[in-house]
């Protein structure tokens, strides 16, 4: 074979389970990927939205005049053009635009349309609002005193409430060896994703609104612009852009869709949304701030007997989906033990304070943090190694948990084994190492976390459906309704259908979520696509294979079980004799009718919804993820320096390490900024520091060189055994950086973040305290 036949020789299909670059990475380096805010239509209008600067306010008069007289300013809308139906999660409570009251600093109170940003920014600058300031609850202490106001009129302050129990808690707590009970506290982060939310909308020539956006569901995305718009589905396309990141905040609870869509229908022009950075920190969804008062009892060998935990979480004006993040992490972490006997009383309340909602680790972290290091200092107090103490109750495969989850695969154990030994744990740990003159001094700490690989709690159905359609040039086309923010979605897609038709990953496109062409689907979220999409998707590739293989045995008039595919085509096995799949999707149209060569398979888990006691088989598979990290404490600063990290995370299968170990890491280092560096700063309910100047995230520089690793449990559940990968990897870096601290410097931290000033106090307390010791 020459070289210039073997240059045009398609390449053979990439191997399921070996590094794969992201097949969309091409037209994002080269800037061709279209995102929302990259897109333009004809005749394409900006548009800006006016903000509260109160946090609790009364609307007595809004004056648009000026506004709508500035030339080029084609709409400005208010509350009272909105439609009347109000839009929410669980709660409908909330309004396209505020009107009569504003509850939060940056809700939406009027909304300009012009023919450039800079007039619609000035139309911004000459609308008139006239509020009467209003007293603010601003912590959920305020909002939980008995004479506290409601934060929405007519109802109280608490948005939600769970309360269950399992065993005896009590009765156990009674008989354990030791009973430790503590309070943490966590604090909200914004998503911090590269692309801040952005909406296209625009009106087709039959009236119908298409809306391309920046998203993590286009079909959640439709229901809730019709609900809201007060239109029929029918009426609504969505389709998702390139998106750059999302984190959980850009599934329902961004009104930035909402606002773009009422614009574009009162004018019948397009109009573009795109949050600024600023506005970006003042609309998204951070996450849910949690105050978490846990008490374990535990054995002296370690065995935890009982749980008992109770939580008061803040939702801000609006509770979006924060009811379903305490739900998380009121109940997830329970099935991470062997557990019994566990109870909980969960409140969340509203306060006048800027929206929380879903981020990644959906509450995941709230209680990992307060329960890993609960564990950690029990585990000191009995002299035992905090190792020793997860291993000894973490769930199995083939257990079922308190709560009723089945376990198909767990690689918990493996993942502890796996972190400590990269970490050099048995070598450091307790040894307290000190340099520079012993001003600082080193430790190292671990923790253990489980996540869902998909969630029964919408609908009774967590499945999903792909299509897979052969057109007539042998290339593969892939429909589905999942999305793809940067995780690789896209790509997971295309390695399975590939791997199933035998296929070069060049020859098989995964088209873009569109409510028009895609299949229904529940979008992204809860780690689900891996599993369930990818599973639809290497049925629907199976069955495209039996078609193919259908008419090839026509054709060649052969057996179709003496059949194989190779690199595009069907062939005779241990023969030439082959046809490729051009030729064999242009033959099944002609003999079957004009029918080309499509087929559309549906995977849904059998897991059931949880019961009023939170018991129910929720997901098809969970995962698994620990991490080992080692500090440095400068004693004189009070300064936290990551050293080392490392996080094994149980996908069950990596069909792409690159992209798990890509994700893993990206997870590592957002959770430590939420435990060393995040805060948002609010006086009087109004975030004050919302840019990336003042909002410190963590840099390149502030990270130690990130290191992960892969345990494979291969779930049966999962397509080859994957299940999600990287979500859970957020979840024990802020507790296993928290518990190094302490192996440090004998400080344990329970308000996030832990900033320089807190280890400084820790250390005046616990010298004041030697030396009451030391005079005793």
């Amino acid at each position: 074979m020459t070289a210039e036949s073997d240059t045009t020789a398609p390449p053979s299909p990439a191997k399921l389970g070996s590094d794969v670059p992201q097949v969309t990475a091409r037209a994002k380096v080269l800037g061709r990927a279209v995102y929302a805010g990259d897109a333009k239509l004809p005749g394409m209008l900006h548009a800006k939205v006016l903000r509260s600067p109160h946090a609790h306010a009364r609307i007595l008069r809004i004056d648009t005049s000026a506004a709508r007289a500035l030339p080029g300013v084609k709409a400005v809308l208010t509350g009272a053009d909105a439609p009347r139906a109000m839009w929410g999660v669980s709660h409908k409570e909330r309004r396209i635009l505020a009107e009569d009251e504003v509850r939060f600093a940056g809700e939406e109170v009027a909304a300009v349309a012009a023919v450039s940003e800079e007039i619609a920014r000035d139309a911004l600058d000459r609308i008139v609002v006239e509020y009467e300031e209003l007293p603010a609850i601003l912590t959920p202490d305020e909002a939980l005193d008995e004479d506290a106001r409601g934060v929405h009129p007519g109802r109280g302050n608490i948005a939600h409430e769970i309360r269950f129990e399992c065993g005896d808690v009590d009765a156990e707590l009674a008989q354990a060896d030791l009973v430790h009970e503590a309070t943490y506290s966590t604090r909200a982060q914004y998503p911090g994703y590269m692309e801040p939310m952005a909406s296209l909308a625009s009106v087709d020539p039959e009236g119908r609104l298409v809306m391309l956006t920046s998203t993590q569901s286009v079909f959640l995305a439709r229901a809730r612009l019709a609900a809201a718009l007060e239109r029929p589905v029918s009426s609504i396309r969505v389709m998702q852009a390139a998106t750059g990141g999302a984190f959980g905040a850009k599934i329902v609870e961004d009104d930035n869709q909402l606002i773009a869509g009422l614009l574009a229908l009162r004018t019948g022009r397009p109009v573009r949304l795109v949050n600024s950075r600023l506005e970006d920190f003042l609309a998204a969804c951070t996450s849910v701030p949690e105050r978490i008062w846990l008490k374990l009892g535990m054995t002296r060998d370690g065995l935890i007997v009982a749980k008992d935990v109770r939580i008061v979480a803040d939702c801000g004006a609006y509770a979006g989906l924060s009811g379903e993040v305490m739900h998380v992490s009121a109940m997830r972490s329970d099935n991470m033990h062997r557990l019994k006997n566990v109870r909980c009383d969960a409140r969340l309340v509203y306060t006048n304070t800027p929206p929380h909602g879903a981020f990644r680790g959906f509450g995941g972290q709230q209680m990992l943090f307060a329960l890993n290091s609960h564990i950690d200092a029990m585990a000191a107090r009995l002299g035992l190694d905090p190792v020793q103490v997860h291993k000894r109750n973490g769930v199995e495969t083939g257990d079922v948990s308190v709560h009723g989850w089945k376990m198909g695969s767990v690689g918990l154990k493996d993942c502890i084994d796996q972190c400590t030994e990269a970490i050099g744990w048995h070598d450091k740990r307790g040894r307290q190492r000190g340099s520079a003159g012993g001003l600082k001094r080193r430790g190292v700490g671990m923790a253990a976390a489980m996540h869902v690989s998909g969630n029964r709690t919408m609908g009774n159905w967590d499945g999903s459906t792909v299509v897979v359609r052969i057109n007539e040039d042998g290339q593969a086309a892939v429909l589905s309704g999942e999305c793809d923010m940067g995780q690789g979605a896209t790509t997971m897609l295309t390695q399975i259908v590939a791997h199933e038709l035998a296929l070069p990953l060049s020859r098989v496109r995964v088209v873009p979520p569109d409510t028009d062409n895609a299949p229904f689907a529940l979008g992204t979220f809860a780690s689900r696509v891996t599993i369930v999409a990818g599973n639809a998707a290497a049925g629907a590739a199976r069955a495209v294979r039996d078609k193919l293989f259908a008419t090839a045995e026509a054709m060649l008039e052969v057996n179709a079980a003496d059949l194989e595919l190779a690199d595009g085509t069907v062939r005779v096995r241990g023969t030439d004799r082959a046809l490729g799949f051009a030729e064999i999707a242009r033959q099944h149209i002609w003999r079957h009718g004009g029918e080309g060569i499509q087929v559309s398979h549906t995977w849904d888990a059998a897991t059931e919804m949880h019961d009023a006691q939170m018991h129910g088989n929720v997901a098809p598979a969970y995962s698994f993820a620990a991490q080992a990290v080692e500090v440095e404490v400068d004693t004189e600063t009070g300064q936290v320096t990551v050293l080392d990290s490392f996080v094994a995370d149980d996908c069950g299968k990596a069909l792409n390490p690159m992209a798990v170990h890509g994700q893993s890491n990206g997870a590592v280092g957002q959770s430590m900024g939420w435990m060393l560096y995040e805060q948002l700063h609010l006086e009087n309910g109004r975030i004050m520091n919302g840019n990336f100047a003042d909002y410190t995230m963590p840099t390149a520089e502030a990270l130690p060189m990130l290191r992960s690793g892969i345990v494979e449990s291969r779930d049966p559940n999962g397509p080859y055994g994957a299940k999600g990968a990287s979500e859970c990897a957020i979840l024990p870096g802020a507790p296993a950086i928290a518990n190094a601290v302490y192996d440090a410097v004998g400080v344990r931290i329970y308000d996030l973040p832990i900033t320089p000033e807190k280890v400084l106090a820790g250390l005046a307390t616990q010298k004041a305290q030697q030396e009451r010791v030391g005079h005793a």
